[in-house]
């Protein structure tokens, strides 16, 4: 199994663990926020299943299959937090069309903008090398 198949893999076993933050008990505060900072929902948890899954047939499929992965889920999850940072809402969990631009402090953008963009442009980067 090649460099980027077993990334698909790394980032299946990651969105299956972000999948279940919201399960696992003392993760969350009294407000359902995860860290005290992500409120996930189950949306959001369904969307990192469904891209987990999506991770996981990838990785198992072929080099190619995973690479597209990398490429996509990248780019998706890069824009998504670059749009959080910038707006306090994303757009793959419909945020910014269900609450649109949110006044948060700086520093509370970075927080929960900040996976996303990690896991995104590292995703992109690796789908893009050969």
């Amino acid at each position: 199994m090649g460099f980027h198949r077993k990334l698909a893999l790394v980032y299946a076993l990651i969105l299956f663990a972000a999948a279940a933050l919201n399960y696992v008990p003392g993760l969350t505060d009294a407000e359902g926020r995860v860290f005290g900072v992500f409120a996930l929902d189950v949306f959001d948890d369904l969307l990192h299943l469904a891209s987990g899954l999506w991770a996981l047939a990838a990785a198992l499929v072929s080099t190619r299959a995973a690479r597209n992965f990398l490429r996509i889920f990248g780019a998706l999850y890069l824009l998504d937090g670059l749009l959080g940072l910038w707006t306090g809402s994303g757009f793959l969990d419909l945020g910014i069309v269900n609450y649109g631009v949110l006044d948060l402090p700086f520093g509370f953008k970075i927080l929960a903008s900040g996976p996303h963009i990690l896991l995104g442009g590292v995703a992109l980067a690796a789908g893009l090398r050969k």
